[in-house]
């Protein structure tokens, strides 16, 4: 008994040592942004600010094109979770509970297409968004304009379904009991019905689980808006950081403050379905 509780207590102490390791630059940068600036070079260092105050915060909020950016974030963060939570799940369920003609052979593709590196589909998906038909001042067959670059369509478009998000949601639906669409089948019920009167109410966790993963990835995306994007309007919250922190000098306590402003809607997100995404995650992956 003695050795168990050792055990535990040497446990507890590394789990803490660990939380302070991970947790010490969150709360240093948290204490940057309320610092004056004449402050942050200080020495010795203090940990808290001595004077706290908001100025970091209301220069990046009326000076900066941080709010905008956010906009532009919110918006692609909100498309791309609603069209992988229906497309996405509905494509899951059909690949896990539906027999047709060639399901393998358009499972494996999906598989090969989570496979292949973003920065190699980067050129194809470029010439794809300049040239949408009868978008951007475009013909039909896609010439004379810009199609949808610098818009919202264009940096939505390659987030819109992801792989894996059909994987996991087909490994979710493969793991629930077949019993209940023959249930329903019985009933006379279609096999859409089924979808949205049977699994979809206990599928919870797994949508929870893609959108939580969708608006990370459409949040953090750097590379595509990069590409994509040339008006300063357009902006996602990962370019108008790069933008800010690479214009001259650096003001760190603006800086710190328009990260913490970038990782609230993050951190909001998951907290509000964190109680789901463990679960969702794990019986997403189980399954063969």
């Amino acid at each position: 008994m003695t050795g168990r509780r050792a055990w535990r207590w040497r446990r507890t102490a590394v789990v803490g040592l660990v939380a302070v390791l991970v947790g010490l630059p969150f709360f240093w940068l948290i204490s940057l942004a309320f610092r004056d600036p004449t402050e942050i070079f200080s020495y010795p260092p203090r940990l808290l600010p001595q004077r706290p105050t908001l100025d970091n915060f209301r220069y990046v909020w009326e000076s900066t094109n941080i709010p905008v950016a956010l906009t532009n974030s919110l918006t692609v963060g909100v498309i791309t979770v609603l069209s992988n939570v229906i497309v996405a799940v509905a494509a899951g369920y059909a690949f896990a509970r539906l027999n047709f003609r060639g399901s393998r052979a358009m499972f494996g593709a999906v598989l090969g297409a989570a496979m292949v590196p973003a920065v190699v589909q980067m050129i194809p998906l470029f010439l794809l968004v300049q040239r949408w038909p009868m978008a951007g001042g475009n013909d039909l067959f896609g010439e004379g304009g810009s199609g949808l670059l610098n818009t919202y369509a264009g940096l939505a478009l390659p987030l819109l379904v992801q792989p894996l998000n059909i994987f996991l949601a087909r490994q979710y639906f493969l793991g629930l009991p077949e019993e209940m669409a023959e249930a329903g089948r019985l009933d006379g019920a279609s096999e859409l019905r089924i979808f949205a009167s049977i699994y979809l109410p206990i599928a919870r966790p797994i949508l929870a689980t893609i959108a939580v993963l969708s608006f990370t990835g459409a949040w953090e995306d750097f590379l595509w808006p990069l590409v994509v994007v040339a008006s300063p309007d357009m902006q996602t919250v990962p370019l108008a950081l790069s933008t800010y922190s690479a214009s001259g000098v650096v003001q760190y306590g603006p800086l710190m403050a328009a990260t913490i402003l970038a990782t609230v809607p993050v951190l909001v997100v998951f907290v509000a379905g964190q109680r789901h995404f463990v679960q969702g995650l794990a019986a997403g992956g189980v399954k063969g």
